[in-house]
């Protein structure tokens, strides 16, 4: 399970800030998560639960929003979501597609003390 790693990251990125501003209680972070990361939300939530859990941070939310696999077409510049990982212009059939978002993984907002 990958996702007790990209917690353990999430978190360590989120305490650095919360010194950088002298924050002590972390209320909730929102990530996005791309469709394309191989994440599994639900893994992600409960592997930042269980590392919260007995710390500083515990009871803190942990918002995500997916991000949508988008592309656009280098032949006739159409851009487009992506859908069943199907890499192919829905205008024109191009298989020459440039992907816009739906690969990040981002701390977007928190809100702390």
């Amino acid at each position: 399970m990958h996702e007790m790693s990209i917690a353990q990251s999430l978190l360590d990125v989120i305490k650095e800030e919360m010194r950088k501003h002298n924050a002590t209680v972390l209320k909730s972070a929102l990530i996005h998560i791309g469709q394309l990361s191989a994440i599994v939300p639900e893994s992600l939530s409960f592997c930042f639960e269980v590392m919260t859990s007995g710390t500083e941070l515990e009871g803190a939310k942990l918002n995500m929003e997916i991000i949508p696999l988008t592309g656009n077409c280098r032949k006739c510049g159409q851009t487009f979501e992506i859908k069943n990982y199907a890499f192919e212009c829905p205008f024109c059939d191009s298989k020459d597609i440039e992907t816009l978002s739906g690969q990040e993984l981002s701390i977007v907002e928190m809100e702390v003390d």
